[in-house]
């Protein structure tokens, strides 16, 4: 072999152990781009799970949390509906005894002051007094005098009233007229007693 092949075949070595360690150079740097790929898609996945759990989990907090206030809104709903109803029931029940007020020990004073209380609101010189027929009896011509002269004003009885218990005070000519009647009386106090009736009920079925 000649010395020109030896050089050539030194140099196709040489070529060839070069080409030999790109090569490994460039696999060696594939397979660590392809490690690192491998990784952060681990990394990547992991934090997709990771959030994934978190989203979940508030979720899940949100529902439990929701459920919790929609019980407790309907308890407070239930709870109003049935004070709303035990209230109703007890007013009706007062307002169904008021018919037998008549036959009070005390009535003739409250019959009394009911017609006090309706003139002095009408402002007026003369007045009718309505009232039911038991009233009425209580209320004589001689009383309505009385009460007349007591509050400087011309009192005289009126048609009878049909369906309540107490008194209607009205002008002459109906255009002004004061209902003290005590169903009338309980539906204008009944706003302002309905904490304290409700607590009496309460402390009792306690």
């Amino acid at each position: 072999m000649s010395l020109e092949q030896d050089d050539i075949q030194v140099l196709a070595r040489a070529i060839k152990g070069e080409a030999n360690e790109e090569a490994q150079r460039i696999l060696a740097d594939a397979q660590s781009r392809a490690d690192a790929i491998r990784q952060q898609g681990r990394a990547q996945v992991e934090a997709e799970r990771k959030d994934i759990l978190q989203r979940s989990q508030r979720e899940a907090e949100n529902v439990q949390s929701n459920a919790l206030a929609t019980a407790q809104l309907e308890a407070q709903t239930l709870k109003l509906e049935r004070r709303e109803q035990l209230l109703h029931d007890i007013f009706n029940a007062a307002r169904q005894q008021l018919s037998s007020a008549p036959q009070w020990p005390d009535y003739e004073q409250i019959a009394r002051r009911l017609v006090r209380e309706a003139a002095v609101h009408l402002h007026a010189t003369e007045a009718v007094v309505r009232a039911d027929t038991d009233t009425r009896r209580i209320l004589s011509d001689e009383a309505l005098s009385e009460l007349g002269k007591e509050l400087d004003i011309h009192l005289q009885a009126g048609k009878p009233l049909a369906d309540s218990t107490g008194v209607v005070v009205e002008t002459p000519d109906g255009h002004r007229r004061y209902d003290n009647t005590l169903q009338t009386r309980l539906s204008r106090m009944q706003e302002s007693m309905r904490t304290t009736v409700y607590r009496i009920l309460v402390g009792e079925m306690a």
